[in-house]
């Protein structure tokens, strides 16, 4: 790099120079020349702490890392010949899982002749959301798989 564009440690322009030029001015001052923006035209170098510079870009990406929510599947599963009350005591445990921000996958295992009549799951799956409607939308309708029926669940967006 034999020209380079240097901003000093107050982030003011120090112009365009040569890349030794820069060099001596930041060793002049005991701080060290890093390489900011290597595409552009001529590269920006600039005068800072190196060790400073990389434990301030530590920490903000750990600061990012923590506003960052992880959305979790959870997971409920319902029978085909499931009680009403039952229903209600799972909704219950569905509503609190997306007013915490999780999806919630349901899932229904087919026995024996119930392989027969998958529109029952699908019934008892439509049922269920009937209820929680107020605290999610349905993200993934009902689909049989094999002999499993499933849905996936998302929380309402509130902004």
């Amino acid at each position: 790099m034999p020209k380079v564009r240097l901003i000093g440690t107050n982030n003011e322009q120090l112009g365009i120079m040569s890349s030794k030029e820069a060099l001596a001015i930041a060793e002049e001052q005991n701080l060290d020349l890093v390489l900011m923006s290597p595409n552009a035209e001529p590269p920006v170098c600039k005068i800072i702490d190196y060790g400073k510079f990389k434990f301030d870009q530590a920490k903000k990406l750990k600061e990012q890392r923590k506003a960052q929510k992880t959305v979790e599947i959870k997971e409920i599963q319902l029978s085909m010949t499931i009680e009403k009350h039952d229903i209600d005591v799972k909704a219950k445990h569905a509503q609190k899982f997306l007013s915490n921000g999780d999806k919630v996958k349901v899932t229904i295992r087919m026995k024996g002749r119930q392989q027969a009549r998958p529109e029952m799951g699908i019934e008892v799956m439509n049922t269920f959301f009937e209820v929680i409607k107020d605290f999610g939308v349905i993200e993934k309708a009902p689909e049989i798989m094999g002999r499993n029926i499933f849905m996936i669940l998302a929380p309402i967006k509130t902004k």
